[in-house]
């Protein structure tokens, strides 16, 4: 079972980092993904994340495209894949104010293709490069510009229709939000507050899987709730339904975390 963890790492020390890095591969998940938010800049954490790590993939869950140059980010995708051969993802996404996300984010992709390099040639193997894709459009631009798709805050429903829109030979990494206690549904609750306030791209993905106004309005409904995060033991069974709808990876953000959470998680596993 393909199989990593999805965090923030936003606000901790490179010690927690180093430390979560290490638990992460000692307990056998593929990968370890990490979002780009207020914290470090992606591809300096990315390298922290490897040099902790002997044969983890890492994964920025995603780099923010808006955050640096076409010609930063392909120089350190290329760095990192020499450094490291078969063990980093790039995930890139993000918005630009002012810009059409599907334009901005194509311009910047030719930007990264005509970037002149000479010193640094593309490693082999060259490492995957993914989207941060939700709607049609964009997950049409992952299948014809990137290795595949990482979608987020999504239910298995969503899978199925990303891979039959990427096609079979595209990778699809997609993130499911887990509460392993489930005392802690609050937990649920205010994550999935946080996206059907703040973030109208995950609105407008929810809307055209079917979820209405009604399961948007304060703080998300049961049902939109029980469908993007899975509580207590029915994690494997989400990530198995992920599987069986097409993706190639799962990649778990544990929400209520607790010392023990990683390996909770994993005992989960079959």
């Amino acid at each position: 079972m393909s199989v990593g963890i999805w965090r923030f790492f936003d606000g901790a020390p490179v010690t927690e980092l180093r430390e979560t890095a290490a638990e992460v591969e000692e307990l056998g998940f593929a990968a370890i993904w990490f979002g780009e938010f207020g914290g470090r800049e992606a591809f300096t954490q990315a390298a922290l994340l490897l040099a902790a790590t002997s044969k983890l993939t890492v994964a920025t869950g995603v780099a923010r495209f808006d955050q640096r140059s076409p010609l930063a980010a392909e120089g350190a995708i290329r760095a990192l894949g020499e450094a490291y051969p078969g063990r980093f993802i790039a995930g890139l996404g993000g918005h630009r104010p002012g810009a059409r996300p599907l334009t901005a984010l194509r311009e910047y992709l030719d930007g990264m293709d005509a970037a002149e390099l000479p010193g640094l040639p593309q490693p082999s193997p060259r490492p995957r490069r993914v989207l941060a894709a939700l709607g049609p459009k964009m997950l049409g631009l992952a299948a014809e510009r990137a290795d595949g798709a990482h979608p987020y805050f999504v239910p298995p429903e969503h899978t199925a229709l990303a891979r039959e829109r990427l096609g079979p030979g595209k990778y699809l990494a997609v993130e499911q939000a887990v509460v392993l206690d489930p005392a802690a549904r609050d937990a649920a609750r205010e994550h999935v507050d946080l996206y059907v306030r703040q973030a109208p791209h995950h609105q407008a993905n929810l809307r055209r899987l079917g979820f209405t106004d009604d399961d948007l309005a304060d703080g998300g409904s049961d049902r939109l709730v029980d469908a993007v995060v899975a509580t207590g033991e029915q994690a494997a069974d989400r990530i198995r339904a992920h599987l069986d709808a097409g993706a190639d990876h799962v990649c778990v953000q544990v929400l209520a975390r607790t010392e023990k959470s990683y390996r909770r998680l994993a005992d989960l596993l079959p």
